[in-house]
Parts: C-alpha cells; structure tokens; sequence
C-alpha cells in the first residue's frame, strides 16, 4: 500500500498547479466588444424573459425604450413587454399585456408585426373565455378581434388560426342562446323561445345545433297558427341543411302544408360533407372525468370549414324585440331563404312611419316580395294590414290656404283661419285655439294607443 501511493506521487509532474474557474468577463464593458449598447440591452433583457425572469427583462426592456428613443430595437422591445407579461399569465398581467399589444398597434400600424399584436389581443380574450353558460363577456370581446382582425389583415399567414379561432369563438355563443332558447321552449314561452333561435340561425349558421335550432323555429311557429312562417323556416333547412337528419321532417311538413320544396344549395351540401369527413379532436377519458374543473368551454364541436360571421351584431337587437322581416342570406352564398332571423325594434309610445300605433306587434310573412324581404303581415281578426288600415283611419289633410298637408291622425286646422291663428298673444299669455289644439292631440294619441294595444301578436 505505501509503496503503491510513493508510486503515485511519483508520476505527478513537480510544476502541477491547481486551476480555478475562469471568471467570465462582461462583454458590455469588453474593449474588443464592437457592438451597440441598445443591442447588447436588448439580448440581455430578451434572454432574462426566456429564462422565466419576466419582471427583470421588461425593466431591461423598459430601459433601453428610455434610454434609446431612437433605437432600432424600439418596436422590438415594445412587443416584446407585451408578450412577457401574455407568457407570464394572469387576470392583471393580462391586461397588460392588451394594453401593450393595442400600444403597439397605435405606434407602429405599418410594420408586419401589427398583424401578430393584433391577434394576440383576440388571444387574451380566447383564453378568458368561460363555458357557454357562463358571463359572455371574454367571449364577445373575442370575438370583435377576431373579426377585426380578419377584416384588415384578411390574407396574412395567420388568417387561418384567425379563422378556426372566431368559428370556436361563435360555437359557445350559439351554444349560450340555443340553451336559452330551449329552455324557454320546454317552458312554454315560445315568443322567448323564438327571439333566442333567431338570433342563432341569423348570426351563427356554422353552430353545430344550427338546424336544430331552425327546426325548432318552423314548430313554433306552426303551433302558432303562423304555417306560412313555420315553411319559410322548414325550407330554410331543406336548402342550407341538405345532409341533416332533420330534413327529410322538413321537407315532409312543407308537403304537408302544400309549399314547394326547394333544391338543397350545392356550396351547403359540399361545406357538410367536407365537414363530416374533417377529423373532429376527441376527449380523452381522464380529460372528460376532470372536465367540471376545467373552466374553459369544450370546442371540440366547432365547425372546422365555412367563413365564419364577421358582421358585429346590431346593438338594438335583443330578446325582447319584436318578431318582424329581415334580411335574407344563405349558408353558401346562393340566393332565396337565407339564415337571417326576424328581429325588429318597436318603441312603446311612439307610432311608425306607416302609421301603425306603438304596441301594435305585428309578424312577416315568409313569402319574399321584390325588395328581397318578407311582406308586411296583416291582421289576424280583420285580414287586413294593420299599418294601412291605421293610416286610413287617419288620412292627412290639406290647407287650402297654404296647400300644406297635416300629419295622420293629428288635429287639422281651420281653412279660413288667419295665418296668426294659434300664435301666442301679444301679452305672452297662450291663446285658447293653442291650447285646444294640443288637448285635441294628446285625447288623439291616447285613443289610438289603446286601440293599438289591443292588437295582438298571431299566436
């Protein structure tokens, strides 16, 4: 043993030293480094956020806008703030990042990144969505980014992520209004039922349930003695929905109530079985078992082809407005009954250009006239036009003096009356004629509020 360690100590060379770790040397202060500071700022901060060290490369970040107004990395390590705060997550940290990403967009507009920033902020959004019975508010916010996005950046390489994003995006809302809608079916409020089925077969014709929720339309309407309504309803899905199992029960129904069945629109029936050959993501078992604590919605069910909505929705609309004629447009483009819902706005205490009194709820018919839209209805007790028949009662008249015509259904005024004539006196005190003639209107209005109250809507 000792002659084997003499041995040992033998073979080590006398002039052996012991070597320490080279102390690394800072490149910003290196006298060979050549490279601009901004620079050298800019990968240190860059590669502190790749690091996980967020707080520490945005204050690097951060600096190098201060310090470098001029720079070259500006915009760089402006986005990049923004996509620090997105990669490190979190209610605050992502508004921030929205903040950063919409700054960007403002300051720099021009330059290709502005498309990135751009569907960034529609990400936030996305990933703050909530399931479809829950607040709507991430979702609808995700949904006006995506379509903005899509509307200015229309042929950008990321359009497509744009694309599936907003039809996942409009699947949970539909899926929101069809829960609604079906609920107030089951109830038995069909006028809720139908306000929230409209809504989905106008806005959302790629929703998985789309036909479902127009066939269930045309019931309703048919249970309301509206036949004419529920075939437009049954041909809207004869035409748009070729491949659902709900056609052949709608195009027996339109049989049934002697309307011509339409020819289903080749671009609809190539968009569904181009949709049903697409592979659809499927649920793993632990996935489905953890799913309730899981606060995203499940959008395995969204359509994978078809252009989604990119029209914001009307701000007037809602489910309490009353059922009237709408614009027609169809799933694939072609022509004749569309997707379009029957939604129109009435104000209480005011009376239409037609003359047709507030609270008169009137409902279209599914037959298109020359304009493109569903006639005016008419009465279901008289079997007449309700706005006509108001504004026959109340026909304008005209002055002989002047040759101006009065308004219907307001007071007229007197041939031979002087020009004065209900003009206040002198004194400032209201003359008697003024004052009658207002009474006279106001005991007008109130009459035929009541009579337009008493119309009712046909079911």
């Amino acid at each position: 043993m000792l002659a084997s360690l003499l041995v040992l100590l033998s073979a080590v060379p006398s002039d052996a030293q012991i070597f320490h770790k080279k102390k690394k040397q800072n490149q910003s202060t290196d006298a060979s480094n050549t490279a601009e500071p901004d620079k050298i700022l800019y990968n240190r901060a860059m590669a502190d956020v790749k690091r996980g060290r967020h707080e520490v490369g945005r204050l690097g970040l951060q600096t190098l806008i201060n310090t470098y107004p001029d720079s070259e990395y500006l915009a760089k390590a402006k986005l990049a703030i923004a996509d620090s705060y997105f990669k490190e997550g979190g209610t605050a940290n992502m508004t921030q990042a929205v903040a950063g990403y919409k700054d960007f967009i403002v300051f720099f507009p021009f330059l290709p990144e502005a498309a990135y920033a751009q569907i960034q902020v529609a990400m936030v959004h996305y990933r703050e969505m909530a399931k479809p019975d829950r607040d709507r508010t991430q979702a609808k916010l995700a949904e006006d980014e995506f379509q903005t996005f899509l509307q200015k950046y229309p042929k950008d390489a990321l359009a497509p992520k744009a694309e599936q994003h907003l039809r996942e995006v409009q699947e949970v809302l539909a899926e929101g209004d069809f829960r609604v809608g079906y609920y107030y079916s089951v109830k038995g409020d069909s006028r809720a039922a139908a306000a929230r089925l409209i809504s989905v077969a106008r806005r959302y014709p790629l929703y998985s349930k789309a036909d479902t929720a127009i066939w269930m339309l045309g019931n309703i309407f048919e249970k309301s003695e509206r036949k004419d309504v529920a075939g437009y309803y049954y041909a809207m899905l004869a035409r748009n929905y070729p491949l659902s199992q709900r056609t052949a029960d709608a195009k027996a129904k339109l049989i049934a109530l002697k309307i011509p069945v339409p020819q289903p629109d080749p671009r609809a029936q190539a968009r569904m079985l181009a949709e049903q050959n697409m592979p659809h993501p499927r649920r793993s078992m632990v996935r489905k078992s953890l799913g309730i604590l899981h606060s995203g919605p499940d959008v395995r069910m969204a359509a994978r082809i078809g252009p989604p909505n990119l029209e914001p929705e009307a701000e007037t609309a809602s489910a309490t407005d009353v059922l009237s004629g709408g614009n027609h447009s169809t799933i694939g483009g072609g022509s004749g009954a569309g997707t379009t819902g029957i939604v129109a706005t009435i104000t209480p205490g005011k009376s239409d250009s037609a003359g047709a009194t507030a609270g008169a709820e009137t409902t279209a018919s599914p037959e298109e006239n020359n304009t493109g839209n569903p006639p005016a209805a008419t009465d279901s007790n008289t079997g007449t036009n309700p706005a006509a028949a108001s504004a026959d009662s109340a026909p304008a008249t005209t002055d002989s003096t002047d040759g101006t015509t009065s308004p219907a259904g307001g007071a007229t005024t007197d041939a031979t009356a002087p020009a004065t004539d209900g003009a206040a006196k002198a004194d400032g005190t209201p003359d008697a004629s003024q004052t009658g003639t207002a009474a006279d209107k106001k005991k007008e209005s109130s009459s035929k509020k009541k009579k337009g109250i008493k119309k009712i809507i046909p079911w």
